[in-house]
Order: C-alpha cells, then structure tokens, then sequence
C-alpha cells in the first residue's frame, strides 16, 4: 500500500464503521473524537435498504437486533392526543418510516466502537486544530495531543464538520438550511403506548414523544422559521427559544419541554443538506453528514454513512492505498445514490409543518389514504424506496 495511515475526525457512526472496514483490509487507523466519550441517547435511527446488508458483513446484524426499538409505529394526534391518522409498523410490510432495524444513535455508535475498540486507536476530548498537506502526509496539530503526520484523514464529524472548514471552506458554501429547527432530548416520562407520537400545531410547529428502549419517552420539537441567531452551544437560549415558540401548544408540550433542563442529550440545530461538488480534497476525504447531510427528514443519514463507510474503505484496499484513484472512485460509485437519499419526502418541510389547521388536516387525511389498501404499493415506491437499488461491490479483505 502507499498509503497505510489513516485518522479519522468523528466517533459517532460513519467513523467507526469506517474503521471497522479499514482494519480488516490492513490499514493503521486513528479515531480522534471531541466528545470526551460515546455520546448516548439521541434520535432513532434507520438502517435501511443496502445498509442492512453492510451490517449483515460486518457481522453485527444480530448485535444491532437485539438492541432494536419495538414501536408499534407511527400516529399524528390532536390537542388531547386522540389519534388522527396512523402509520403502522408493518404497513409496508415492515419497511418505510419505521424500517425494521430502527435503533437508538446512541447504542448504534456504542457498538460500531465495540467492534473496533480492540485493534483501532480512539482519542476522545481532543480535536484537529490544524490541517497541512505535502506530498506525502498530513501534518496535524489538536486540541490537545501531540502533533503527528499521517497520510490520509477523513473527517467524518456532522454536519458542522470541523474537517470539511480546514480542507474545503466555510459552511456557509456547503450547508443549504431547509427553513426549520429542531430539539431533541430524554425525559424522565414513561412511555406506555409504544408509538412515536406526533402533534401538529398552527404555525410549522409539532411536538412528538417516542419510546425509548428502557422504556422512558424521547421529546422531539420542530419549527418552521427562517434563519435565527443562535448560538449552537448555548442551550438556556436553544431551550428558552422553544419555549416561546411552543408557548400555548398544548398536548404534552408544556410537560417535555419541562424535562429540557435535565436531559444530558439535549440537541438543537436546523435542518439543513450538506451540497458538494467533490467529497475529496487531495489527502483528505468527507464521509456521511460531513460530506452528504441528508437532513433528518429523510431517514437516510445514517444509511448512507455506512454504505459510504464501507465503499471508501473498500476502494483504498483495491486501489492499495493510493487515494487519488480510492476517492475517485468513491464518489463515483456513492454519488447517485446519495443523490437519491437526499430527495426529501412528499411535501418536504412543509408536508411535515403544516402551516394551517387545513393544511394539518389534510395531511393527516392524505396518510389515511396513504396506508389504505388501493395506495400501499404507490407510496412504497414514492417514499419508501430510496435506501435500495444499490449492488455492493465485493472487497478482497486482509482478514
């Protein structure tokens, strides 16, 4: 190989995953994380379509099921939480909204690091502060260790990529906001129902519960809104904001947002799509939200990262490790099909934050119609088939 050394910026999913498949084709691999440790909780999160084939290779398929969520699906209800319209698990045959490997990001990344803990080298609290390439490495400075040159690097670290504004530019030339925000955090609440609740209000908004596996109940909150000043690491404001825009909602509103205060995983940030023209600039290479941010509408964020995880790490082996040729033909065989994960559902934003109650009913009324019998096929391949249609290559592996 040319290249052997590889660190990788960003331990949530797409990058242990990636150096999971860099290590069974021989690489030297580092994960660097800024997070002092695997950051639990979080949104569920799909694996779908060619992704479950991805973890079917790795060999985790029967880890990752056994840490599943067991919704019974999805429903929109009203101010007193009677239900409006339904979505059930298995109303296209097990796939679509709630796809049948559904897991919390959490225990998804805590397991992606458990396979890979024994023979990669992860350094958490720390970040790359500097980023130089010459014609034979990178020369990088963190945070906090040593400087050290290696010969490749990926950031695999958000949509907020610390990477991607060393190696390509600003974020402002990437990220396209799609004109909503949302908040998502643990309560301390006990969910019985086992659905993933969702309530609509007047003005873009919607407020949702869903279980969690240890069955307490995760808070969603969403808005329409143009672009706000905000600080993304304030969360009293992130938290004071939400509770002006939701003021008077109803439903449980007023109760999770209550719970905001305490959750350790509170998270808020906007939706947006990371756009690039190239994932790859000379040593270095983008992967999953870093490179492709889908938005959390979509469903496809954490698919595409581990179809894109093994792909990168498949082409360094077959091209042995010269990445000129890897990341060309990374992105050649991805592109499409990211392309097509990054198509956002029927109505896009405004399908899911009504502006108006007639607007609310009739979505509601169009997701009745959605799961009757005569439309099931329609909608499967409208909305639900984006995940596959996607042959993975087979790569030979060191062991």
């Amino acid at each position: 190989m040319n290249d052997r050394t590889v660190l990788i910026s960003g331990a949530g999913v797409a990058g242990p995953a990636l150096a999971f498949w860099l290590r069974r084709h021989g690489f030297a691999v580092t994960v660097v994380e800024r997070a002092p440790g695997l950051r639990p909780g979080g949104q569920a999160v799909d694996v779908r379509g060619t992704a479950r084939e991805v973890v079917d290779r790795m060999g985790l398929t029967a880890r990752i099921r056994a840490e599943t969520l067991r919704e019974k699906g999805m429903a929109y209800v009203d101010e007193r939480g009677g239900v409006r319209a339904r979505l059930p698990v298995d109303a296209f045959g097990g796939e679509g909204i709630v796809a049948d490997i559904e897991i919390e990001r959490g225990d998804l990344a805590r397991l992606l690091y458990e396979a890979t803990r024994d023979d990669v080298e992860y350094v958490f609290d720390d970040s790359i502060e500097t980023l130089a390439q010459t014609g034979d490495g990178v020369r990088l400075t963190f945070d906090r260790s040593a400087p050290r040159t290696v010969d490749l690097v990926v950031g695999a670290d958000g949509s907020h990529s610390r990477t991607r504004a060393l190696a390509f530019g600003p974020e402002s030339s990437y990220v396209r906001p799609l004109g909503a925000y949302l908040a998502y955090f643990s309560t301390p609440h006990r969910d019985g129902t086992g659905w993933f609740l969702l309530h609509n209000a007047p003005g873009g908004r919607v407020v949702g519960t869903r279980p969690t596996r240890d069955g307490r109940t995760a808070a969603l909150f969403s808005f329409r809104s143009p672009e706000l000043d905000v600080d993304r690491r304030d969360r009293a404001a992130q938290q004071r904001l939400l509770a002006e825009r939701f003021a008077g909602v109803g439903w449980r509103a007023a109760e999770l947002l209550a719970a905001a205060p305490d959750a350790g995983d509170f998270y808020f940030d906007r939706y947006g799509q990371v756009r690039m023209e190239r994932w790859s600039a000379g040593r270095v290479a983008l992967l999953g939200d870093a490179a492709w941010c889908p938005s959390p509408l979509t469903g496809q964020g954490t698919s595409l990262a581990l179809v894109g995880a093994y792909l990168l790490a498949g082409e360094l082996a077959a091209a042995r490790g010269d990445h000129t040729v890897a990341f060309r033909r990374y992105e050649e065989l991805l592109r499409p099909h990211v392309t097509r994960g990054q198509e956002l559902p029927g109505g896009g934003i405004g399908g899911f934050l009504p502006e108006s109650r007639a607007a609310i009913r009739m979505r509601d009324a169009s997701m009745r119609a959605m799961t009757s019998r005569p439309l099931r096929g329609l909608a499967t391949r409208l909305f639900f088939s984006k995940a596959d249609g996607f042959d993975l290559p087979e790569y030979a592996t060191a062991r």
